[in-house]
């Protein structure tokens, strides 16, 4: 039997505007969870898996995403597709078409969540099914925040992709996680060169018209890094899944990073080249690579961004700290100091 020949594409376009000013550094899929990038993480899981070859669509900072990942990951070769626009999730599969034509079976994952992708599961539920596409649900995560998340029938069979349940209806929500399976038949339904979205431009007409798009459900963490306070959270709980022999648990620091011996850490992450000064006190926070903070600091459910420097003795609480660029424009709630911007974790809005 010839063995089934998978491709993927890993969404990477996204301009990251409400992880501003974070994104104004680095692309979103290029943020560091313990030592690896999020894209970095999902490409290599792909790899893992078997597939043949990925394609990342790219747009914001797209040389960096480019540069980072290489020509191949643990042996799988990686294509590169850059949008003059932002074509959207469908609309990136457009200028793939030849590089997509081969596959038996097409894998999406948007490469800025951070997931441990259960990839078997969902590819062998989909061969065992009728399905035009597969996707992958949450049964963990509280579909409140998006829109009421999908609609389930008994088959797990997706009916609906928002909105309430009908008068009568017996239905399960569940959040899609944006990773899914599709046959290359669907590729027919992309028009190349304009802008298009997954659900409302294919998955929605595909079930009101009677095509069957099914799921996989799983109680796997996912994380939206859609936002600084997620992103933050994310990392936290990613990290406080294990133990960590020497720092405690909840901890993680980088072996390229520096603790002095009187600092202290709760449930905080410290990436590479990163210093803590004597006496300081991180609680409920995220270091970024090149992050400073100098003796006496007290750093509490916060974030520091990329070459930050604290000055001794500072206090920050529910914070995102960047250094100034020329190109940003102070926003609501932001405090400039010393070079630095401290901005709400949880934004006013504008």
């Amino acid at each position: 039997m010839r063995e089934l020949r998978l491709r993927a594409v890993v969404l990477a376009a996204g301009q990251g505007q409400r992880l501003r000013p974070l994104t104004e550094f680095v692309p979103k899929p290029l943020l560091p969870v313990q030592g690896e990038s999020i894209v970095g993480r999902t490409v290599r899981q792909l790899a893992r898996f078997g597939c043949e070859a990925a394609a990342v669509n790219l747009f914001h900072m797209g040389d960096s995403i480019r540069q980072h990942l290489g020509d191949t990951v643990d042996g799988m070769p990686l294509t590169y597709s850059s949008e003059e626009q932002l074509l959207g999730t469908l609309g990136a599969l457009g200028p793939l078409e030849e590089f997509l034509r081969p596959a038996d079976l097409i894998l999406v994952i948007n490469g800025d969540s951070l997931c441990g992708w259960p990839l078997k599961r969902l590819v062998k539920k989909h061969r065992k099914s009728d399905a035009q596409a597969t996707l992958l649900v949450s049964r963990r995560v509280d579909p409140s925040p998006f829109g009421g998340g999908v609609r389930l029938d008994e088959k797990d069979h997706i009916i609906a992709f928002r909105g309430s349940v009908g008068a009568g209806e017996k239905a399960r929500h569940r959040v899609f996680m944006g990773a899914h399976v599709l046959s290359p038949e669907l590729l027919g339904e992309v028009k190349k060169g304009q802008p298009a979205d997954f659900v409302t431009d294919l998955y929605e007409p595909l079930v009101a018209r009677g095509g069957i798009v099914g799921s996989v459900e799983t109680n796997r963490r996912w994380h939206d890094l859609g936002t600084p306070q997620r992103y933050l959270e994310g990392v936290r709980e990613w990290v406080g899944r294990r133990l960590l022999p020497g720092i405690g648990s909840h901890n993680w620091v980088c072996e390229r990073a520096e603790l002095a011996n009187d600092a202290t850490m709760r449930r905080s992450v410290v990436e590479e080249d990163c210093r803590v000064g004597p006496g300081s006190q991180l609680v409920d926070s995220l270091l970024l690579p090149g992050a400073r903070v100098n003796e006496r600091c007290q750093v509490t459910g916060s974030i520091l961004g990329f070459g930050v420097i604290l000055p001794p003795g500072t206090r920050v609480a529910g914070r995102l700290v960047t250094t100034v660029r020329a190109s940003s424009s102070p926003r609501p709630g932001d405090s400039v100091v010393g070079g630095l911007v401290y901005s709400p974790l949880v934004p006013e809005v504008e």
